[in-house]
């Protein structure tokens, strides 16, 4: 089967990491001739390259919605004659529209990676009407946006233990930052409005106050020079900055935070999630958006109402101060991951529908 991809980059992102993993496990799977269109030469996930995917840089030379890349992309295709054109972005699902009625070719559109719609709404029209199929890696996205339910599915996010097989130890980690209180608790999320890092940092710093025996980290690339300035407690409350060996950080908490700006943005399966419940640590997000399909409340962590950080310290607390329940909870975090959320379980699920794609 032949496959074109189509997505504006690969930098670090979570449709993104998600399409090459999808590449990586299709190339693992054999019988599948692949190529990837991109717009921009941003990429951030090397490991692509180990998939000796053919790839094709299409940068929008005027504009952003650059009327050249309609030529650009069909010409492309007309070469490689895909069995599918599988989209990844809104803009790159509507450049591809000519091409798919062109050559007569199914599309496949996953555009849909959050669950708050906020731009292109008359694209994203287009663009339901006329592809294929339309998979969100959320049901709570396929219902936020709209998507016609005849020809819509969800798809969630796989992910691959192999990537905490060979992880710093513990010790080195610690030393590498100089953390030296007995618990850690950590938010990993790039610096932009849509992370609601002001709740997390209240919560820490009402919390520092009333225990010395614990380190919160904030790990992500962004500007947090503002909430540096709040924060109440500098060795306590430490922002790292852009971290490679993000798992290995991860490996040492004893609690992972993910709270969202629910008014601008909706997570999907949130990456970072499922990287702390894949190492057996409990997790507290926003009560919003498809975060609810991985946290199962008071099973492998909490969901709390947006920006409430009284909730979230007290959430921590409880999970500090009862051993045995943070224990469990982290043992149902990598149960879920591992029973719903495997990286074979999610290429298979696309090549299902491929191969369903193809016979209708």
């Amino acid at each position: 089967m032949k496959i074109l991809f189509f997505i504006e980059s690969l930098r670090s992102g979570g449709r993104e990491r998600r399409l090459c993993e999808l590449i990586k496990g299709l190339h693992q799977a054999g019988n599948y001739k692949m190529e990837l269109i991109l717009t921009e030469k941003d990429i951030h996930y090397k490991d692509i390259f180990e998939t000796e995917i053919k790839l094709h840089f299409v940068p929008r030379l005027f504009l952003k919605k650059d009327p050249t890349v309609f030529y650009r992309i069909f010409a492309i295709a007309r070469r490689f004659k895909p069995d599918i054109i599988h989209t990844w972005s809104t803009m790159t699902t509507f450049y591809a529209l000519p091409t798919k009625a062109l050559l007569n070719t199914p599309l496949i559109d996953s555009e849909i990676s959050n669950t708050k719609p906020m731009y292109l709404p008359l694209f994203r029209k287009i663009n339901f009407k006329f592809a294929d199929k339309i998979t969100s890696n959320t049901i709570a996205g396929l219902k936020a946006y709209e998507a016609p339910t005849r020809k819509s599915s969800a798809i969630h996010n796989g992910f691959d233990f192999r990537r905490i097989a060979e992880l710093a130890s513990p010790s080195t980690v610690r030393q590498r930052f100089n953390i030296t209180t007995p618990h850690v608790i950590a938010m990993v999320g790039t610096f932009y409005p849509q992370k609601d890092y002001l709740t997390y940092i209240n919560a820490a710093n009402e919390l520092v106050k009333k225990r010395e025996d614990v380190t919160f980290l904030c790990i992500g690339a962004g500007d947090y020079s503002a909430l540096e300035a709040i924060s109440t407690n500098k060795k306590k409350i430490r922002f790292l900055g852009k971290q490679n060996d993000i798992e290995s950080i991860m490996n040492i908490c004893d609690i992972g935070v993910l709270t969202t700006n629910s008014n601008i943005h909706g997570e999907g399966i949130s990456n970072a999630l499922l990287e702390f419940c894949s190492l057996g640590v409990p997790v507290i997000a926003t009560d919003f958006g498809g975060s609810p399909e991985l946290i199962k409340n008071s099973i492998n962590g909490y969901l709390i109402p947006p920006f409430n950080f009284k909730q979230l310290a007290a959430k921590i607390q409880i999970i500090l101060s009862e051993k045995k329940e943070q224990k469990r909870m982290g043992l149902a975090a990598k149960q879920i991951v591992e029973n719903q959320f495997g990286m074979e379980s999610m290429v298979q699920k696309f090549i299902e529908l491929y191969n369903t794609t193809l016979k209708e």
